[in-house]
């Protein structure tokens, strides 16, 4: 009868180690960043000033702040050459400094060479109303995180596809995921949505997304891709190591 109960006991603790990773996948488990490169970037971009490709690239037709530019592309560097990114052929900035009425994502295919997305985005509802004025790295606290994310694996959640992001800069966004941060699709983040109300819905500190394009753009920047969030805040700025290390 004992020997009974050990092989009953075993098979349970089987059981669950085999479930646990899926239960856990959308909680508290890290991400997985993605275990190759399947984009690739040309290497002649590696020694490109910041100021020729925002030319190159039109950025200033698009509305993307210069300066916002600038410190994106140093963090990317520092992230491409230390191995970092595992699907590098995206590269994704939201500007902050920007009323959430303009179109303040702005994906970069770095391969094409050309804008990919340029999008409206949410911020957290206790960042602000039309601005966002006020970050913060702690749990509960409803409001966005400024800093450098790496892209993770997807999900179907209560929003339907989702996208993990891995905050890496520490004291200033690395409890994104422990505050369950990720990039999602949301109907009080259109065109639609703005006609009847003086600036975009809100969200708990998700960089939420127009639910139409939702899907193509966790698709292109998912696994390993870089994805900076600015706003010209002193404290991020002077507290920042990966724009000041």
């Amino acid at each position: 009868m004992l020997c009974k109960m050990k092989k009953f006991v075993v098979l349970i603790f089987f059981a669950v180690a085999l479930c646990t990773p899926v239960l856990m996948s959308g909680t508290t488990s890290k991400i997985d960043r993605g275990a190759k490169r399947y984009t690739s970037i040309d290497n002649s971009l590696l020694t490109v000033s910041s100021s020729v490709l925002y030319d190159s690239l039109n950025l200033n037709e698009f509305g993307l702040n210069e300066k916002a530019f600038k410190y994106a592309w140093k963090g990317y560097l520092k992230m491409y050459s230390k191995g970092q990114l595992a699907n590098p052929g995206y590269f994704s900035i939201i500007d902050f400094s920007q009323s959430s009425c303009s179109k303040r994502l702005y994906i970069i295919d770095l391969q094409e060479m050309k804008m990919f997305k340029h999008t409206y985005v949410a911020h957290g509802r206790n960042s602000g109303t039309e601005y966002a004025k006020s970050f913060s790295n702690r749990p509960e606290s409803h409001k966005s995180s400024l800093g450098f994310y790496i892209t993770g694996t997807t999900y179907s959640g209560i929003h339907g596809l989702s996208l993990r992001i891995d905050g890496v800069e520490k004291g200033i966004n690395d409890k994104a995921w422990a505050r369950r941060i990720v990039i999602h699709g949301a109907d009080y983040v259109s065109n639609d949505f703005l006609d009847s109300n003086p600036f975009t819905g809100r969200s708990y500190g998700c960089p939420a997304v127009p639910l139409e394009e939702r899907d193509s753009i966790i698709n292109a920047i998912k696994e390993g891709s870089c994805l900076f969030i600015y706003h010209p805040s002193k404290l991020y700025l002077s507290k920042s190591k990966i724009l000041n290390g």
